[in-house]
């Protein structure tokens, strides 16, 4: 378990680092490794994002994160659409979030459909839009395919992508993906953990996982990891429940347990959807308190594209401690 870092507050949201900040003086368009940010000790804060469909979204998304700035986050992070087919549209907008807002952005960058030539290319093009980092993965199986297979020239696991990015792009930041709770295509628990130390050792610099709703198993699985040698940060992922149907959901994609207070909670908030709002919120507010007390090195909140929830757990912990 990781050694406890005191009160939480407004004194751990978005730290300063004056030589982070001189750096990006020094060029406007070019972020910072988020390695860095986590080297300096302080929790970082960051939110994911998902590419809209047409340009009403794009432009509520840029309203979202000019209502979430105010909480200064490390960096954001964009992800791909199905099948990696919003590629050109998430280098486009962790180019504009960065440059616009100067917040880091990091580039979500998947196996699915990809020969290296066109990685190669969606490298190149984060490169030259001042983009240090990278959430490399595998993706999932295309739609109506129960089975991931390596497109022609490309990569079967992320620890190939990971390798590959490494090679032939050294000075970008890699972080990848793990599963508190198993990922759902492991044979076993100790299976999943060997493949996700391989990747790491192919060039990971921090692990972000994916969500869950009890702070035991991120602290347990934190635990596993180190035991296993892999020590770079491990960020967890949280995603607060805001609807009863996102229950269902989330145990059927990525096996979720929930806790049986939240779940009771839940249910007796009923087709009360504001109750259920409250109730997840609530929660994600004790969650992410646990954790940082435990020493978590940040929280990186799955935003689905709205500001309500996460505004709400972040201002829930500023006014918990601090000045």
């Amino acid at each position: 378990m990781a050694a406890r870092r005191g009160r939480v507050g407004v004194a751990l949201i978005g730290a300063d680092q004056p030589s982070l900040r001189r750096r990006r003086n020094l060029c406007k368009c070019l972020g910072v490794k988020i390695s860095e940010r986590l080297a300096s000790g302080a929790p970082v804060f960051s939110f994911e994002f998902f590419p809209p469909k047409n340009e009403e979204g794009v432009d509520a998304l840029f309203a979202t994160v000019s209502q979430l700035k105010r909480f200064r986050p490390a960096y954001v992070s964009v992800t791909y659409g199905a099948g990696g087919s919003t590629r050109r549209l998430t280098v486009d907008l962790v180019t504009r979030i960065q440059r616009e807002t100067g917040i880091d952005a990091m580039a979500h960058l998947t196996c699915v459909g990809a020969p290296r030539e066109e990685l190669t290319q969606v490298l190149t093009a984060l490169r030259v839009g001042g983009i240090e980092n990278v959430l490399a993965l595998r993706g999932d199986p295309p739609q109506g395919t129960a089975v991931f297979e390596a497109p022609e020239g490309g990569f079967e696991h992320a620890s190939e992508l990971v390798a590959f990015v490494r090679e032939e792009f050294s000075e970008l930041c890699v972080a990848a993906a793990c599963y508190p709770e198993v990922h759902p295509e492991a044979v076993t628990a100790a299976a999943d953990l060997d493949h996700l130390k391989r990747k790491v050792d192919a060039g990971v610099s921090f692990l972000v996982t994916q969500l869950f709703f009890d702070p035991n198993v991120y602290l347990h699985f934190v635990e596993r990891c180190r035991a296993a040698g892999i020590g770079v940060p491990i960020v967890p992922g949280i995603m607060p429940i805001t609807n009863a149907e996102q229950v269902k959901r989330f145990i059927a994609m990525i096996g979720a347990s929930i806790p049986g207070d939240l779940l009771m909670n839940v249910e007796r908030a009923g087709a009360d959807r504001e109750a259920v709002r409250r109730v997840g919120v609530e929660h994600a507010v004790k969650q992410c308190e646990r954790l940082l007390a435990e020493g978590a090195p940040g929280l990186h909140f799955y935003t689905l594209n709205r500001s309500t929830a996460t505004t709400e757990i972040l201002s829930a912990l500023r006014g918990s401690g601090g000045d």
